[in-house]
């Protein structure tokens, strides 16, 4: 059995808990991933308001009772690159135990995009200063983050975060909570966690993001030897990281000063050796006042000559302007940004299927949606409506989904969303549901949340009705149109 196979099993045997409620507080919604070690479902935080969340569950048998203390103690920790833990415990289920971890629920990780492309040079950079960030919030406390590798870089709400269920005391010992892999250092077989086994495992999720590959250890040598193709701009600092002896290993807070750190001022230059030459002569105030006089004679007649040639052309110009409009493809002035209309599509939430949707990146912040422009020839108070398609007369008012151009653009050909309504008499929607999620539930969060914000005509006399929106998604934006059930 292939380990393609034998993970699709263990999932199997974990779908089999979809339904059940844990602790009688988190329903599970469906499995999101499983291993024979954990499993990780999508389930509801209601304790204050209610939104999706994931629980990760792992059988009391496989760990230690203190990962429950560890878990607890990194909920205290607020950190805006650090994934939110909301609630940990115990669950009994017939005779087993079970370990259950509420967490923020991300909608994408890196192990989700790499298998599609590599990262950019600049996606990196600008994915570096949130990871460094939380690391030396980590490493300040004595705290390291324990297993640094590409499915613990997760997208929340399209901010990057890292893994915060890992998280343990420096010094602790490396129990087999996992088996070993290439991200762990090579002082882990006997050692602790440490701060520098976390600056491994980013050089090595470092090398992987940027070319799709992994470094192979050599026992011999003091580092590690890396794939051809690593961008030279890394390579430097991904060899510290990857130095066999942790203690020649950058810290987190050495790695935010060389990334932050302004360029070098160029070399001052060594002045002229002296020319011997013949004594300069004194220019006196005279001569340059002599010299623009000259250039000056010379230099009217053709100014004269030019200002005559402007003359005519506005002449023309202004003949012309009040006797024919301006073509349709002429420049017009900008909306101002308050009338602007807003941009179509985004937010997050899900693996697009590699067929037809490639990953979205990973970004540090939010990539904000730039408005589209106003047709030509459209009044300046005007917003254009968004792109809809065979738009039905009985809607008052569409909402097309909210995502963010980063994402539209990793789209190839087209992603469609199917959501179905409930409509109350007075025409607004009740309650929204997927009836066809398509290939990524991020697409998909952004197409039933813009469900329930559209506005249907009043039926008297009908309590609710229902229609069926249908979203579709390409490069330039989002459409949609409803047909009634």
């Amino acid at each position: 059995m292939s380990a393609q196979e034998s993970s699709e099993t263990v999932t199997e045997v974990w779908r089999h808990w979809e339904g059940a409620v844990v602790n009688g507080a988190y329903p599970l919604r469906r499995i999101l991933h499983g291993s024979d070690h954990s499993a990780v479902f999508l389930t509801e935080y209601t304790a204050q308001e209610s939104f999706a969340a994931a629980i990760k569950i792992i059988p009391a048998e496989r760990v230690t009772l203190a990962q429950l203390a560890h878990w607890r103690m990194a909920a205290t920790l607020a950190h805006p690159h650090l994934v939110r833990l909301l609630d940990a415990g115990l669950y009994q289920l017939g005779a087993r135990q079970f370990l259950f971890v509420v967490m923020e629920y991300a909608e994408q990780t890196l192990a989700q995009v790499l298998p599609q492309r590599p990262l950019s040079c600049d996606e990196v950079r600008e994915m570096l200063p949130a990871v460094l960030d939380a690391l030396a919030f980590l490493h300040r406390r004595n705290l390291v983050q324990g297993r640094l590798k590409p499915t613990n870089f997760l997208v929340v709400n399209d901010q990057l975060k890292l893994a915060s269920d890992t998280v343990r005391p420096a010094g602790e010992p490396r129990a087999s909570l996992a088996p070993a892999s290439l991200y762990d250092p090579p002082e882990a077989r006997n050692g602790a966690f440490s701060p520098a086994g976390d600056i491994w495992g980013l050089g090595i999720t470092l090398v992987e993001a940027l070319t799709q590959g992994l470094p192979w250890p050599d026992e011999s040598s003091a580092t590690t030897s890396l794939p051809p193709g690593l961008p030279a701009a890394f390579a430097d600092t991904i060899r510290r990281c990857l130095d066999h002896d942790p203690a020649r290993r950058p810290t987190a807070t050495e790695l935010q000063g060389r990334l932050t750190a302004a360029p070098e001022p160029p070399a001052a230059q060594a002045p002229p050796p002296p020319v011997r030459a013949a004594p300069a002569r004194t220019v006196t105030s005279a001569q340059p006042a002599a010299r623009a006089a000259r250039v000056l004679r010379f230099a009217a007649p053709a100014l004269l000559l030019l200002l005559l040639a402007a003359w005519a052309v506005l002449r023309v110009f202004h003949g012309h302007r009040g006797s024919a409009p301006p073509a349709a493809g002429a420049a017009h002035t900008p909306l101002p940004s308050a009338a602007r209309a807003p941009a179509v599509a985004a937010q997050s939430a899900g693996t697009p299927a590699p067929s037809k949707v490639s990953a979205a990146p990973l970004r540090a912040r939010p990539e904000e949606p730039r408005p589209p422009p106003a047709p030509p020839g459209a009044p300046r108070s005007a917003r254009p409506a968004p792109p809809v398609t065979d738009a039905s007369p009985s809607v008052v008012h569409e909402q097309m989904p909210v995502v963010a151009r980063s994402a539209l653009r990793t789209i190839h050909g087209h992603v469609k969303v199917a959501v179905l309504v409930r409509v109350d008499a007075s025409g607004n929607v009740t309650e929204a549901r997927l009836e066809n999620p398509g290939p990524s539930s991020y697409f998909a969060r952004a197409a039933r949340e813009a469900a329930g914000q559209w506005k249907f005509l009043a039926a008297d006399g009908q309590d609710s009705r229902q229609w069926l929106l249908r979203f579709e998604f390409s490069n330039s934006g989002a459409t949609g149109h409803a047909t009634a059930r």
